[in-house]
């Protein structure tokens, strides 16, 4: 165990001894590895561990919080002095007694990446940048790198659970650059698991490497597309960034229990159209945002956000909860221990639709077709956000036609989730990391293909 039992007793009653009503203690090390590949060589190699404790106490919806490297005795007693003094000046005499519990592990791993050769994990970052490279005579410039965690945490609180978990996660990302001697256009790929070096026994390096080259391909022949309000079909997988970004951020505790969120007040109101139903789910086995237990010791759940159009439900940490008065639901999350914790996303998805994939694009009569999504910024409280589109087609007549770039969704939060009027039966997931308030953490967003009825997009007028 990273912290003993009995010492972690001593500890929390340290916390909780000038008054607060709750205490816990957070313990990690992890490890992370990382291989960069650049213009057909390994460029860099990095390995570190994350290492500390982050001890916190409350009193009904105050919190104080402090952190140390120090794992020793009076390391950790000295730090849980100085969030019982910034608590309060009272004396209180607590009776700590942990009880050890085992949540399990819903995402089993088969190869460790750290127990490999760095020839191992060398050798399928370079499949997949020389499957890139080899792709067109085009492809000029190739860059990759090849991600995996080692996540060990201890959690420990003042209710009695003491409690371990680890969690590896495998990430691979590959860009491509295409020139045609005049300009440069760019694509970008990059999938990852709750897995080990297993993961490309289902996703192969070299389509990681072809597809971030198509995109650079097709961007490179693309035109600029025109500006206006039109109609919109926005593909699978990260094309679930803008209801992770436009709405799901307005969804957790962070911002609903201080109401700087549009979706406040609203439960039990018709916040989008019938046909969309939104699920925030860290249950999922070894998907990219998934966990055993959320970063408050709280195994994790399946969370109906939206249902039928209905707001079902909203993501809250033990903050959020004393907040709201409403029960957690697992989404507590952070960084490393650097961080408090607050409400966060895990695997957020608009789930499959009755729609049939085709009639999705044959209705449009003219519009565009966003297949691939790209990044944007969003403003929690209003809801505005702007998303670039890394590929894009116009559609004449229910048909994909040519390609077009420089396109980007701007709208808002509440009028897209009402426009949302079509939701194919294609479900994938694409992954980020989401950064907040607690820091940069792993997620998953996800979509069918679904068509919005009408939506600015930016380009060239």
């Amino acid at each position: 165990m990273i912290i003993s039992k009995l010492l972690a007793e001593e500890v929390l009653a340290t916390a909780m001894s000038t008054g607060a009503d709750f205490a816990e203690i957070y313990a990690e090390k992890t490890r992370n590895n990382s291989v960069g590949f650049l213009d057909g060589k390994i460029e860099d190699v990095t390995d570190n561990t994350v290492s500390g404790v982050g001890i916190r106490a409350f009193l009904g919806t105050r919190t104080v919080y402090a952190t140390t490297t120090d794992f020793s005795r009076a390391g950790l007693i000295r730090c849980a002095q100085t969030v019982a003094d910034a608590m309060g000046q009272s004396k209180a005499q607590v009776q700590i007694n942990l009880a050890e519990r085992i949540f399990g592990d819903i995402h089993p791993v088969k190869i460790v990446p750290a127990s490999t050769s760095m020839n191992t994990r060398t050798d399928l970052l370079k499949a997949a940048c020389f499957a890139a490279k080899e792709r067109d005579e085009k492809i000029k410039q190739v860059s990759g790198r090849l991600l995996s965690v080692d996540h060990n945490i201890l959690i420990c609180n003042s209710e009695g659970l003491y409690t371990t978990d680890r969690h590896i996660r495998t990430r691979m990302s590959v860009s491509a650059v295409a020139s045609n001697g005049t300009e440069n256009q760019s694509g970008f790929y990059g999938p990852g698991r709750g897995m080990g070096l297993e993961v490309f026994d289902l996703i192969s390096p070299e389509y990681i490497g072809r597809r971030a080259a198509d995109q650079a391909l097709v961007n490179l022949r693309a035109d600029y597309c025109p500006a206006g309000q039109m109609t919109v079909a926005i593909e699978n997988g990260f094309g679930g960034v803008i209801f992770h970004e436009a709405c799901g951020h307005s969804l957790e505790a962070t911002s609903v229990a201080t109401g700087r969120s549009q979706m406040a007040g609203k439960l039990g109101q018709m916040v989008a159209n019938p046909k969309v139903t939104a699920i925030d789910d860290g249950t999922i086995p070894n998907a990219w945002g998934s966990v055993n237990i959320d970063d408050e010791g709280n195994p994790t759940q399946r969370n109906v956000l939206i249902e039928n159009g209905v707001l079902k439900g909203y993501m809250i940490d033990r903050l959020g909860s004393r907040r709201m008065g409403m029960a957690m639901t697992g989404n507590s999350r952070r960084e490393s221990y650097a961080y408090e914790p607050t409400s966060r996303m895990t695997n957020t998805y608009i789930a499959n639709g009755t729609d049939k994939n085709e009639d999705i694009i044959a209705s449009i009569e003219y519009g565009l077709y966003a297949k691939s999504m790209g990044g944007g910024s969003v403003n929690p409280l209003t809801g505005d956000f702007n998303f670039s589109v890394s590929e894009g087609y116009i559609v004449r007549n229910g048909v994909i036609c040519e390609p077009v770039r420089g396109a980007s969704l701007i709208g808002t939060g509440s009028q897209i989730l009402k426009d949302i009027d079509m939701v194919g039966q294609n479900m994938e997931t694409g992954q980020g990391m989401c950064g907040s308030a607690s820091g940069s953490v792993p997620t998953d967003v996800g979509q069918p293909l679904i068509r919005v009825s009408k939506i600015t997009v930016g380009g060239r007028s």
